[in-house]
């Protein structure tokens, strides 16, 4: 099999990793308990807004990655990527993803994992995937733009649906196409999750990489899933690959889950602002640069809050 690679034009890392498959399973259920603790004391980003202006997450797609830093929280976007989303969650619920290591860490770029052989060359036994690199969005799909980028040599908005970065083209335009929608892609900011793959576009299966920064150049090339909303402190302590692996140990993920599956009381109650709410727009104006104009929009989260 091809190696699993973000980019077919990227010098590829030597992965000779492997899963550390020997550890109990009781150690990962006393990770897990712990996770909750350290969820529950990360960083709020502390802005204060009206009650019905913020929204919970839909606990069947919220998913909980356990590290041993403590719980990343990511939100699922079954909308744009039901392929990605409905495979992920058929392993997830398997315990496919349970003590899978972090095989390939870049500095500066992405947590790459999902690999049971840890080296780089394994699936799962699920057929791969059709490729969702953009999504068609409809007018129940608002994105709130805050201003344009240069993509391929156009200028395209940029903006957030619901936490997610996105592209899209202005939803006026939805009238002159047929099918009453636009085109929209997400963006590889910080805490985003996307698909790996060989060159061939229908390739993706399991493994999957976590942005530690931005990668504009993975923008409509990967299939994006889903988008962290708790936990992003966590995502640059994932160790990096080193390029000689001797003696290396690398990360794993101790559990991961569906919140739908933990028991309500143990799951990490948060909510997200509204990004079609006059609040957010009011803390995007927190956000301007002194010239009028907003930061790189992958500069901007969306705020959370827990309860």
């Amino acid at each position: 099999m091809i190696k699993k690679s973000l980019i077919a034009l990227l010098a590829t890392v030597a992965l000779n990793t492997s899963a550390c498959a020997g550890e109990e399973q009781s150690s990962v259920t006393k990770t897990a308990q712990t996770a909750v603790k350290t969820a529950s004391a990360t960083m709020n980003t502390g802005y204060n807004a009206p009650e019905e202006a913020w929204r919970d997450l839909d606990p069947e797609n919220t998913l909980y990655i356990d590290l041993e830093y403590g719980r990343v929280v990511l939100e699922l976007y079954p909308e744009i990527a039901p392929l990605h989303v409905a495979q992920i969650k058929t392993l997830v619920r398997q315990g496919f993803y349970d003590l899978i290591t972090f095989h390939r860490v870049i500095d500066g770029f992405m947590n790459q994992t999902g690999d049971p052989k840890g080296d780089g060359t394994g699936d799962s036994q699920l057929p791969d995937i059709q490729g969702e690199f953009t999504f068609r969005r409809a007018p129940t799909m608002p994105v709130t733009l805050v201003g344009a980028r240069s993509q391929g040599g156009k200028e395209v908005g940029v903006g957030f649906y619901k936490a997610l970065p996105v592209a899209s083209q202005p939803s006026s335009q939805a009238m002159l196409t047929k099918d009453g929608k636009v085109a929209a892609f997400g963006l590889h900011c910080k805490g985003v999750t996307s698909m790996a793959r060989t060159s061939d576009p229908n390739s993706a299966n399991s493994q999957f990489f976590l942005m530690r920064d931005i990668a504009q150049h993975l923008d409509a090339q990967y299939s994006i899933w889903g988008n962290t909303v708790l936990g992003h402190e966590h995502l640059t302590k994932i160790k990096i690959t080193p390029q000689d692996k001797t003696g290396f140990v690398p990360d794993v993920m101790k559990k991961v889950q569906l919140a739908a599956d933990v028991p309500e009381a143990e799951r990490v109650k948060v909510q997200v602002l509204k990004t079609d709410s006059p609040a957010f727009k009011n803390y995007l104006k927190t956000k301007k640069k002194a010239d009028g104009t907003y930061p790189d929009i992958c500069d901007i989260r969306v705020p959370t809050r827990q309860q």
